[in-house]
């Protein structure tokens, strides 16, 4: 080896370890979406914009949950994906009493937790991505009442117990509480099967006289195209006049705003929720500050984390469904 090659070898020895240093992502590092109802178009969203955030950082991203809303099952997943000592786990807590003490011992065994969509606020997870749901429901409120006249007959479709959910359940009732005339005739437990929605829509609009139902609400996604499918066949057949206003904006939920069928849905953003939530982790990953997991954050004023980040809530009625439904059709750029 002559002198020259030589010396570049060896210059070549130093530099690599430093270009490699450069490249803090590897396809090691695993993130973890923990969730129920993953194949709901919601979640599918979510998944997208958390595979995007690890395209872009070259890391690996993993969507993991039931099919369904089985909380033990959600639970299950989550003991699974600690088991596998992972970058970081991002979840949305269906029941924070169940996954709490189990967000806890994954932040106690060094793993990053931040809780998205639904939180567990007394759980030790670092801090919430999401809507702020109080507010999303007295936007709805606001609309109900508006189109309501002030006075009519409401039922929700929900799943109690939820933090979101009750949340929105909350914000609206926040707004109604100024209109003596809306009565709160049920809040209905879906279950998380939105057939079961569906059915019962189906016997809330046989009621009639006095006990005839003027609103629907849907504070989760998937209720409002099934309960919308159910107003739409009693519109066929001569019955209007109903209101629903439905939460998320799936396809088919937009499309019915377009028909005339449901007034409006309130929009959140699930892709820029799991999106964030990847590049937050991931930044507590390569840049860890003083006792990361140990600290009380929520009343620190030199915290190195927020308590929420609000990624944004919006009213979507038939004025400007065009342009978010054609914004869906073509997806995430």
């Amino acid at each position: 080896m002559s002198m020259w090659t030589r010396g570049t070898f060896l210059a070549l020895l130093c530099v690599l370890p430093l270009l490699e240093g450069c490249t803090r992502h590897s396809k090691k590092e695993h993130y973890y979406l923990v969730a129920v109802n993953v194949q709901l178009p919601y979640w599918t969203t979510a998944a997208e914009g958390f595979q995007k955030a690890a395209t872009e950082y070259g890391v690996t991203a993993v969507v993991r949950g039931p099919k369904n809303f089985d909380p033990q099952a959600e639970l299950q997943e989550l003991r699974s994906v600690v088991a596998l000592k992972p970058t970081g786990i991002l979840i949305s807590v269906t029941n924070p009493d169940l996954l709490g003490p189990e967000i806890d011992a994954a932040i106690s065994a060094g793993i990053p937790v931040i809780t998205m969509d639904s939180d567990a606020p007394a759980s030790k997870r670092l801090y919430f991505i999401g809507t702020n749901n109080i507010q999303a429901g007295r936007l709805g409120g606001q609309r109900a009442a508006a189109m309501l006249n002030g006075k009519g007959n409401v039922v929700f479709f929900t799943m109690p117990g939820q933090p979101n959910l009750d949340e929105r359940l909350k914000g609206y009732k926040d707004v109604f509480s100024d209109y003596p005339g809306i009565k709160i005739v049920e809040v209905f437990d879906m279950k998380g099967d939105s057939g079961l929605a569906m059915d019962k829509a189906q016997q809330y609009i046989a009621l009639k006289g006095k006990d005839r139902i003027d609103a629907f609400i849907c504070l989760q996604s998937s209720s409002g195209r099934d309960v919308g499918e159910a107003l739409r066949r009693a519109k066929a057949e001569g019955d209007s006049g109903r209101l629903l206003v439905a939460m998320d904006t799936d396809l088919p939920t937009l499309q019915l705003i377009k028909d005339g069928v449901i007034d409006s849905t309130i929009s959140q953003k699930p892709y820029t929720m799991a999106l964030i939530g990847l590049k937050a982790l991931d930044e507590i990953h390569h840049y860890p500050t003083d006792n990361p997991m140990k600290g009380d954050y929520e009343l620190d004023p030199f915290a190195p984390f927020p308590a929420f980040v609000d990624t944004g809530v919006s009213l979507v009625d038939k004025g400007n469904v065009e342009g978010i439904l054609t914004r869906r059709q073509s997806g995430p750029q």
